[in-house]
C-alpha cells in the first residue's frame, strides 16, 4: 500500500518498481541526483509515467558508461549549468586543489614493474585495448577463459593494489595530518582494507558499507561536533552525506572517474563564514595513477595550479 499526496516523495528504487501502477498520478517529476537515473533499471521509472514536466538536478552529469545521454529523452535538454569555480565564494567555499606526487619504494617498484608487464602482455595477445569502449568487458571475459588470462587479472589487481597503496603516501598523510591539527580531514580510499589499516595505524575513526547505521550517524556527528577531527573512508561519503565543517580532503587513491572526484571536493564545499577548503591528492609517480590523474583533472573544479613533491 502507497499512500499518494500532491507532493510525493519516493526513491529510485520504488520509482522504478511502481510506476506502471502509479504513472498517470503525477504532472510533475523532479529527480535528484539525476546521474543515477539512466541506469538500466532506473530508467523505467521515468519511461513508464506520463508526466509532462520534468526537472533534473545534478552536480556530476556524465557517466562513465556514457548512459548520461539517455537523459535529453528520459527528462529533457539541460537548460541550466553552472561550474563549481563559478560557484565558489558565494554559494560555496573558496577552496584549492594541490596535487603531491610520491615515489615508491624499491621493492614495490619491482613488483608493480613485474605485475604490469605480465598484464600488458597479455593484453597484446589478444590485441586488447582498454581504452575502447568495450576493452574492459572483452578483457573481463578473455580473462576468464584460460590461466594465463586469470593470471593476469590477478596480475592486474596486484600492480593496481601496489600503487595505489604503497607507503610513501602514508608518510604523506601524516604530514598533513600534523600540518592540518586543528582542521576537520575527510581521507579518501579506493578500498576498505586501505581505510582500516589508515584507521588502526593512525587512530582515525573509519566509516566503510560495514558500518552499522548508527555508528555512521554517531561518528558523523562526533566530526561536525568537533570531538573528532579526522575521518577515513573508500566511498560511501561520495554522496548524500552531510559534513559542513569538513574542510580538508586527503584522496589517497580512487577511480579515474571525473563524478567521484567532484563528488570528494563537493563534501568539503559546505560555504560557512572564513572557511577555505583545501583538497591534496595523493598519487604515485609514473604508475597508472598518472592517468588517473589526468582524466579526474579535465573537470574544471580542478585548477591544476599547485604541486607538490615529496
Amino acid at each position: 500500500y502507497h499512500e499518494l499526496e500532491d507532493l510525493t516523495v519516493t526513491t529510485y528504487d520504488s520509482a522504478y518498481m511502481h510506476m506502471d501502477r502509479y504513472g498517470n498520478r503525477f504532472g510533475f517529476l523532479v529527480f535528484d541526483e539525476v546521474h543515477h537515473l539512466p541506469g538500466e533499471s532506473y530508467s523505467h521509472g521515468a519511461e513508464l509515467s506520463i508526466a509532462p514536466y520534468r526537472l533534473g538536478l545534478t552536480a556530476t552529469l556524465e557517466r562513465p558508461d556514457g548512459r548520461h545521454l539517455m537523459l535529453r529523452d528520459l527528462v529533457g535538454p539541460t537548460v541550466y549549468e553552472k561550474g563549481i569555480r563559478d560557484l565558489s565564494g558565494d554559494y560555496l567555499s573558496e577552496y584549492n586543489t594541490q596535487r603531491i606526487e610520491v615515489d615508491m619504494v624499491a621493492e614495490e617498484r619491482a613488483e608493480y614493474e613485474t605485475a604490469r608487464s605480465q598484464f600488458s602482455a597479455f593484453l597484446e595477445s589478444k590485441n586488447l585495448r582498454l581504452g575502447s569502449a568495450s576493452g574492459w568487458q572483452n578483457f573481463v571475459r578473455l580473462s576468464a577463459r584460460s590461466s594465463d588470462g586469470r593470471r593476469a587479472m590477478l596480475a592486474y589487481r596486484r600492480y593496481r593494489k601496489v600503487a595505489l597503496g604503497t607507503t610513501a603516501k602514508l608518510r604523506v598523510l601524516e604530514d598533513l595530518l600534523k600540518k592540518h591539527p586543528r582542521d576537520r580531514m575527510l581521507i579518501f580510499t579506493n578500498d576498505n582494507e586501505t581505510v582500516y589499516n589508515i584507521s588502526e595505524q593512525f587512530l582515525i575513526p573509519a566509516i566503510t558499507h560495514q558500518t552499522r547505521t548508527k555508528e555512521r550517524r554517531e561518528i558523523l556527528r562526533a566530526f561536525n561536533e568537533g570531538d573528532i577531527l579526522a575521518l577515513v573512508t573508500s566511498r560511501v561519503l561520495n554522496e548524500g552525506v552531510n559534513v559542513p565543517e569538513a574542510n580538508v580532503a586527503v584522496v589517497l587513491s580512487g577511480t579515474s572517474t571525473i563524478r567521484e572526484h567532484v563528488q570528494r571536493l563537493g563534501r568539503i564545499l559546505r560555504r560557512r563564514e572564513g572557511k577555505h577548503a583545501i583538497l591534496y591528492e595523493v598519487i604515485s609517480r609514473n604508475t597508472v595513477e598518472d592517468r588517473i590523474s589526468r582524466r579526474r583533472r579535465q573537470h574544471d573544479a580542478y585548477d591544476g595550479k599547485q604541486r607538490e613533491i615529496f
